[in-house]
């Protein structure tokens, strides 16, 4: 990986492993909420989705602001462009891994040919 802490996918992966957080991520895909609203949204108790909130926070997932008495929760987008190149990276071994399979595949009907 080009020089980016492989660790940040693992723990993005595990904290987003939770169904409930990735419900949240989900919902917050469309736009900041507040803990209430994410509550609401997923029939959770406000303890339970600010828990899962503060995991998501702790592991750079979300982002979180103060406003007034409430708390609003954003997505942040580092850890998604991190998975996602570190997806790409795979799609790259398993393109060049195919066209391998290709160049092989055309040697062994060359040779059967011959």
């Amino acid at each position: 990986m080009s020089g980016k802490n492989p660790g940040m996918n693992m723990t993005t992966l595990s904290a987003l492993a939770e169904p409930n957080r990735m419900h949240i991520v989900e919902l917050l895909r469309e736009g900041p909420l507040t803990v209430g609203e994410i509550a609401d949204r997923l029939g959770l108790r406000q303890p339970q989705a600010s828990k899962h909130l503060k995991v998501l926070s702790d592991n750079g997932i979300v982002d979180v602001q103060a406003e007034a008495n409430r708390r609003i929760y954003r997505l942040k987008s580092e850890p998604f462009q991190e998975l996602d190149s570190w997806v790409k990276s795979f799609r790259r071994t398993m393109e060049e891994r195919f066209d391998n399979l290709d160049d092989y595949l055309r040697e062994l009907q060359n040779k059967n040919h011959s």
